[in-house]
């Protein structure tokens, strides 16, 4: 979309730079008009004397149709301009809406991370304090396991000497 914005910036630079030299132009022709009045005028006044101003006359009608021609063209051109520059404004703006889009996305997504992350760190919590419960239990287990396998060779202990005494009496 920047490309396309950018190439449209291109294209509008190109036509303001092309819509300023047929500005140019037409002040330039807008000034020649205005010498060609003056022209026609003493030509007027020449041919109530001479009978060769028929031509020039034509000649000055041709130059003012050429003229109205020119200001259609540029008020073509100038609407031409304007709805380029509609669309530049109508790109931009979806742009700029969908950058607005895009950034609130990456907030949401960073927000989710986040709490997933904090959700990570109290699952590990729990497990590192289940893993200490498990190790003292084992541990716990382990004492009684030795305690009792001490208690069942003293019983046996004491049974072999019961036993012995039995005999005995």
């Amino acid at each position: 979309m920047e490309a396309d914005v950018s190439e449209m910036r291109n294209e509008l630079q190109s036509r303001d730079s092309l819509w300023r030299r047929i500005q140019l132009e037409c002040q330039q022709l807008y000034t020649e008009l205005l010498k060609i009045k003056e022209y026609k005028e003493m030509q007027e006044i020449q041919i109530k004397h001479q009978s060769s101003g028929v031509q020039l006359t034509e000649q000055l009608e041709n130059k003012n149709t050429e003229l109205l021609l020119f200001a259609e063209s540029q008020e073509h051109q100038e609407e031409e301009l304007n709805k380029i520059r509609n669309h530049v404004y109508r790109e931009e703006q979806s742009h700029c809406s969908e950058q607005e889009r895009m950034k609130t996305e990456i907030s949401d997504l960073t927000e989710e991370l986040h709490q997933k992350e904090i959700t990570i760190a109290t699952i590990m919590e729990k497990a590192s304090l289940l893993e200490r419960q498990l190790k003292m239990e084992l541990e716990t287990k382990h004492k009684l396991l030795t305690k009792q396998q001490l208690l069942k060779f003293r019983y046996q202990v004491i049974k072999s000497e019961n036993t012995h005494l039995k005999e005995m009496v």
